[in-house]
């Protein structure tokens, strides 16, 4: 079973905005109990991509974190990779959607969706 960190502040940051449209994505989709799973998978221009999504249960290896009732998780693999990351949200005119600020990143693509480190 996946255990809590003990410090998620200086693993990882959910702001304010995200923590709140999680929230707001749970409550509308019927996803209490899941988890929001962060993690990397390999492709994108930059070699890596960034993969958000709900998951209802975590792995053995999962980092599990907690931002004022929202749960996260993401694989040790992926840690390795997130760690130091900044989750935010962002709303415009044509939309909203979630940033990653990764200070790992040494190059992203102009999307944002992908990076090197």
């Amino acid at each position: 079973m996946a255990e809590l960190a003990e410090n998620p502040v200086q693993d990882i940051i959910l702001t304010e905005k995200a923590r709140n449209e999680v929230k707001r994505l749970v409550a509308e989709n019927n996803l209490e109990g899941h988890y929001l799973r962060m993690g990397v998978r390999g492709g994108g221009c930059s070699g890596l991509s960034y993969t958000l999504g709900f998951d209802p249960q975590t792995g053995q290896y999962d980092r599990i974190f907690d931002f004022d009732g929202v749960k996260v998780a993401i694989d040790m693999k992926s840690f390795l990779y997130l760690r130091g990351v900044e989750l935010d949200y962002t709303q415009d005119l044509l939309g909203g959607g979630f940033k990653f600020h990764n200070p790992n990143a040494k190059r992203s693509c102009g999307c944002g969706s992908s990076f090197t480190t």
